[in-house]
């Protein structure tokens, strides 16, 4: 008896011409982007905090976050809320274009062998037909000490 692929969700956004994708379990909401109230002495990855009906949430550049120059305001911009290890962040990207069910067979590992290459965030590479996808871990993006800036932050 063959087996059914096991699909997963996976919604799709912008950082300039790259694209990445995180699960959409994952996923609290996308909203428009609000203006940030900037917290002094704060990693410049972290724009400020919003307050989103009556909680106050850290705003992290994920361009920034990833090193990456800051693209173009096309207006497109969006704030993913997600949850990271217990903590509700908003991450600012360029533009959300879609959701994709996924097949597990599509998803290839990270690259591992790049020595100037930081992959910790990383689980896997989305290889569609013309597309490579990034597909992001939302628990690695942030090391430990900048996981309690983005608690500080929120409180």
């Amino acid at each position: 008896m063959k087996m059914l692929s096991e699909n997963r969700q996976v919604v799709i956004f912008k950082l300039g011409e790259e694209e990445y994708g995180i699960p959409i379990l994952s996923v609290q909401e996308i909203i428009r982007p609000q203006t940030p109230t900037k917290l002094p002495n704060s990693p410049e990855f972290i724009k400020g905090i919003i307050n989103l009906r009556g909680k106050v949430i850290p705003i992290v550049d994920l361009g920034r976050r990833f090193g990456l120059t800051p693209g173009a305001d096309t207006g497109e911009q969006r704030f993913i809320v997600v949850e990271v290890r217990g903590n509700t962040v908003g991450i600012i990207v360029d533009s959300v274009t879609e959701v994709l069910a996924v097949a597990e067979e599509n998803i290839k590992p990270p690259v591992e062998n790049f020595a100037s290459f930081d992959a910790r965030y990383i689980s896997g590479i989305l290889a569609l037909e013309e597309r490579l996808i990034i597909l992001i871990d939302i628990d690695k993006i942030f090391l430990e000490d900048e996981l309690l800036a983005l608690q500080e932050a929120g409180q």
